[in-house]
Order: C-alpha cells, then sequence, then structure tokens
C-alpha cells in the first residue's frame, strides 16, 4: 500500500503529465499548418524523446529479452499509435474535438466488455458509458451528419483505443518482485516507435528549412524549433516519464481521473491560443464526455478498494477493476 506522501506526490505526478500532455496539441498544429506532415511531426517529437532517453535504452537492454510484448506493445500501441492518429486528427478536426473523442477510452472499453464480451458491468460504469456517447454525439454534432471531418474523427476514435493500451501497459506488472523499472519501458518504448515511424513517415523528404521559419500560433509568431523543443522535452518526456510513475504510485484507475484533464488543458489551451472555439453543442458535450470518463473511472476504483485491490491491479485499460474477477492483464 503506498503511503500518503507517496499517494501526494503521485497526484503532483499525474497533474503534471496531464498538463504537459494537453500542450501538445496546441504545439504541434502550427507545425502541420506550416507544411509539415502530421506524421513528420510524431516523428520528430518520438525520435527527439528516443534519443534523450537513449542511454537509459541501452543500460536497459536487457529488458527487451525479459519483456518483448511489453516493450513491443508500449511503443507501438501507447507511443506510436496514440500520437500518431491523435496528430493525424487534429490536422483535420479542431484540437479540442480531437482531444475530447480521445478520452473516450473508459468508455469505449466498458462498451467492448459489456456488448462483445457479454460480462456484466457495475450501473455507475454503465452510466459512465451513457455519458461518454451523449456527450460524444454533441462533440460531434450527429444531428447535422457529422460537424467535423469524418476521417479526422476516425484517427482520434483510434487515438482513443490507444490510449486504453497506455494505462493497461503502463500498470503492467507492478504487482510483480521483478516488475521493469518505468523508465526503461519508456525508454525502448520511444525507441521501438522511433524506428516504426521512421520507416512510416519518410524524415528524408521533409523539407528542414521549416524548422528555422516562424509558426503561427493563433494572432502570433513563434520560432518552429520552439514548439519542436516543447512537444519533446515537455510533451513526450516530461509528460511519459510523470504520467507512467504516477500510474504506478496511484493505481491506473485514479490516474486515469486525473489525465481526464488532459482533455480540459488541451481544449482550453487551443481556445486560447489557437483560436478553436467551440460552441455550445461542443463545450456541453465535451463536460458530458468528461463525465462519464470520470464516473467509469471512479467506479473501477472504488471497487478495487472494495476488494481490496492495489495499485498494480490490472484495469485492462484502467476500469474493468469494476467487473467481478477481473483477469490479469498479458504483454
Amino acid at each position: 500500500m503506498h503511503g500518503s506522501g507517496g499517494k501526494t506526490g503521485g497526484l503532483g505526478l499525474a497533474l503534471l503529465s496531464a498538463f504537459a500532455f494537453g500542450g501538445s496539441g496546441v504545439a504541434a498544429k502550427p507545425l502541420i499548418d506550416l507544411g509539415l506532415d502530421p506524421l513528420q511531426v510524431v516523428w520528430m517529437r518520438v525520435a527527439g524523446a528516443a534519443l534523450i532517453l537513449l542511454p537509459v535504452a541501452l543500460r536497459s537492454r536487457a529488458l527487451l529479452r525479459q519483456r518483448p510484448g511489453l516493450v513491443a506493445g508500449f511503443g507501438l500501441l501507447a507511443i506510436t499509435g496514440c500520437q500518431a492518429l491523435y496528430f493525424l486528427a487534429i490536422a483535420r478536426v479542431p484540437v479540442g474535438v480531437a482531444i475530447l473523442v480521445e478520452f473516450l477510452g473508459p468508455a469505449l472499453l466498458l462498451g467492448w466488455i459489456r456488448f462483445v464480451q457479454r460480462r456484466p458491468v457495475t450501473r455507475a460504469a454503465a452510466l459512465g458509458v451513457v455519458l461518454a456517447t451523449a456527450g460524444m454525439t454533441c462533440v460531434v454534432e450527429v444531428w447535422s451528419g457529422l460537424a467535423f471531418d469524418a476521417l479526422g474523427l476516425f484517427y482520434a476514435f483510434g487515438a482513443a483505443c490507444c490510449q486504453v493500451a497506455y494505462f493497461v501497459l503502463a500498470d503492467h506488472g507492478t504487482g510483480a518482485s521483478d516488475a521493469p523499472e518505468p523508465v526503461a519501458v519508456i525508454a525502448h518504448g520511444l525507441v521501438i516507435g522511433a524506428l516504426v515511424l521512421t520507416a512510416a513517415a519518410h524524415p528524408w523528404t521533409m523539407d528542414w528549412s521549416v524548422v528555422g521559419h516562424q509558426a503561427a500560433l493563433g494572432d502570433r509568431d513563434v520560432p518552429a524549433v520552439l514548439l519542436i523543443g516543447w512537444i519533446v522535452l515537455v510533451s513526450t518526456v516530461l509528460a511519459y516519464l510523470t504520467g507512467v510513475i504516477a500510474v504506478r504510485t496511484l493505481s491506473p484507475q485514479v490516474a486515469g481521473v486525473v489525465a481526464s484533464l488532459e482533455a480540459v488543458v488541451g481544449t482550453v489551451l487551443a481556445w486560447v491560443l489557437l483560436a478553436e472555439h467551440l460552441g455550445p453543442a461542443q463545450v456541453t458535450g465535451g463536460a458530458l464526455v468528461l463525465a462519464g470518463a470520470l464516473v467509469a473511472q471512479t467506479a473501477a476504483a472504488a471497487a478495487t478498494g472494495a476488494s481490496g485491490g492495489s495499485g498494480g491491479a490490472d484495469t485492462a485499460a484502467a476500469v474493468p477493476d469494476a467487473l467481478p474477477q477481473p483477469e490479469p492483464s498479458t504483454s
């Protein structure tokens, strides 16, 4: 059991991670508008972070042999999939819409468990799904035939699925005596992500002169290199390190609740810095999506506490502890 001091520190790390992640879209969108391909921006983000943490990956290279599934899953889903799909989404739809769709993750998982696996869920968890689904119909304005680019919404939906994997894999194996160091998992995941994105983004075809240009951040111009530095150092290295440590300190359920602030941060920053104003329907829908995520996560956390579970309990994406007899996660 974690002490109160550790939980307080974990809460601070979770808040810091949410704010760091929340600023990634606002920094990336001006680079995309400058002419860079979204996958190339993701490549710069992941490759830059991988280079910073490369010494950690080399020092812990035995992890590749010991936990190949965990490392591959974290690199391909939690890092590459989540970030690439999110950046592809914000190239087509407003940052606020993309990040709100991404936070359908907990509701998506519960829907899968209830209707595909046909396993029971708690009433509170079901309420979370209903709230999130209702909110998403408002965010995308289904009644008007989708107010935003359908492919962009599809990419954001994919990012939501990958976000689920992030919480599962971040907590994987924490109850074992030989639990891998979170920094090592992140470092290897970033290296794998950089290699995959190098093949997908073809950075050798990128117009590198753009890096020396000014990018329009709302009504002001900022150096593009400054935005790149932000998404590498703050929205990737700092965000992943603090986020994974927070998951292991607090439990995935509690960390997932705090992580919902990322959607608020991203939406507000896009509103203030990029002038991407959401209409009343999107604001109302966003509130419902976050409320649904919070209800689902809180229901899971309550179930874990009632059953005497620890922070290392599996969540199947930060939610399945709300279910009877959850199965252990696999890598």
